[in-house]
């Protein structure tokens, strides 16, 4: 089901405008045969969503907006920081603070000496507290300094709902996020190379600074066993958030990013592998990747009070979605300029929606130039008329 809708803010910008996108064709070869639904009441999480990796789209929800604790899947904030704000070779030393940080721990003591890149390996494979607030402090002199990175990334990211107070995830007053800003952060961090190294690997060994301490973590994250495709993230558990876990897969060029926050508590430890393993099959099943914009679109564009009736612009593509043959895919053109129009410049944009949530926001560029119609163009070339004849 397709349509465009056409917007224009200008009132004297007469346009005309060809098909665009829509240059999709579902057809049940490529989705199966019918849509497999999930239903909320499938998933054991009290939160639960599937995104679009490459978009931020929501493919499914559940209570996904819900502010909720969301434990050691904080420590993705916190590696991810980590990553682009020091060099895996620095050096840390475990403060009296970190080394008394509570299990799950490394048993870290006040006053060894660490490298970054060897600590974001323990933190992300064994999820250590206390090598998490080691990381922090080394990253920014304190927790607290560094906490303030963490939001600040956040915010950045478009995790709107969600404020950190520990590195760790330990439950505390203020700290909380949203099984959607949590999928947000997972998609943006497995864009880093680094990041999908560590959290890639099933066991790790390094030593301290002084090589006196010989130390082996071994991956938690048993979904990278589960599925073929799956790429990571990382669990989390406490009393207040119960069992949490974001993932990934990449399958066929498409990527999901998922997160389920309490997902059972203790014993139902595997809840969260089920409900991930629902959430991804959904996805799988019935998302496709398919071009909506094509690379270049021209078409004549009206012109009011411009010495050329028409000119010839381009819509700058492509662009391609995750899409299932039940979402309705609109494109929305916006022109703003004011004359003179040169070519190449920017005219306006065609925002790219599905099921009314934009998606993409693509330039359109002007071919032709284009001047303004006006006393002082027709002065010009009634002189140059006069002095040329």
């Amino acid at each position: 089901m397709f349509k465009v809708i056409i917007m224009n803010k200008r009132l004297k910008c007469c346009f005309i405008i060809l098909v665009l996108v829509l240059n999709m064709v579902f057809s049940k070869q490529g989705f199966g045969e019918e849509t497999k639904e999930l239903k909320e009441s499938e998933l054991s999480a009290k939160s639960a969503v599937l995104i679009d990796g490459k978009t931020g789209r929501v493919l499914f929800g559940k209570n996904y907006n819900n502010k909720m604790a969301m434990a050691s899947t904080t420590k993705i904030m916190t590696c991810i920081v980590a990553l682009e704000n020091a060099s895996p070779d620095e050096v840390v030393e475990i403060s009296k603070r970190a080394a008394s940080m509570p299990k799950v721990h490394m048993n870290a003591i006040k006053g060894e000496k660490y490298k970054i890149g060897d600590l974001l390996y323990a933190m992300m494979l064994e999820s250590y507290n206390d090598v998490a607030v080691a990381v922090a402090e080394g990253v920014a002199g304190s927790v607290e300094e560094f906490v303030k990175l963490m939001n600040k990334k956040a915010g950045e990211i478009g995790a709107v709902n969600t404020n950190f107070v520990t590195p760790n995830g330990l439950d505390a007053k203020g700290h909380f996020s949203t099984a959607y800003d949590m999928a947000l952060i997972g998609a943006y961090a497995i864009k880093n190379q680094q990041f999908l190294k560590i959290t890639n690997t099933k066991s790790y060994s390094f030593y301290d600074c002084s090589n006196k301490r010989h130390i082996v973590v071994n991956n938690k994250d048993a979904f990278l066993n589960m599925s073929s495709d799956a790429i990571g993230i990382k669990t989390g558990f406490t009393g207040d958030a119960g069992y949490c876990f974001v993932g990934a897969v990449k399958s066929n060029n498409r990527v999901y990013v998922s997160c389920v926050l309490a997902s059972g508590w203790p014993p139902n430890k595997t809840y969260k592998w089920r409900d991930t393993t629902k959430l991804m099959d959904y996805g799988k099943n019935n998302f496709d990747t398919k071009k909506i914009l094509k690379n270049r679109i021209s078409f004549p564009v009206n012109i009011e009070n411009g010495t050329k009736k028409q000119i010839i612009a381009v819509a700058i593509g492509p662009y391609k979605a995750l899409v299932s043959k039940n979402d309705t895919v609109e494109a929305k053109t916006e022109f703003n300029y004011e004359l003179p129009i040169k070519s190449g410049e920017k005219i306006g944009e065609v925002k790219l929606y599905i099921n009314n949530q934009c998606v993409k926001k693509c330039k359109i560029e002007a071919v032709d130039s284009v001047e303004k119609y006006d006393f002082k163009y027709c002065f010009k070339k009634t002189l140059d008329y006069f002095i040329f004849q």
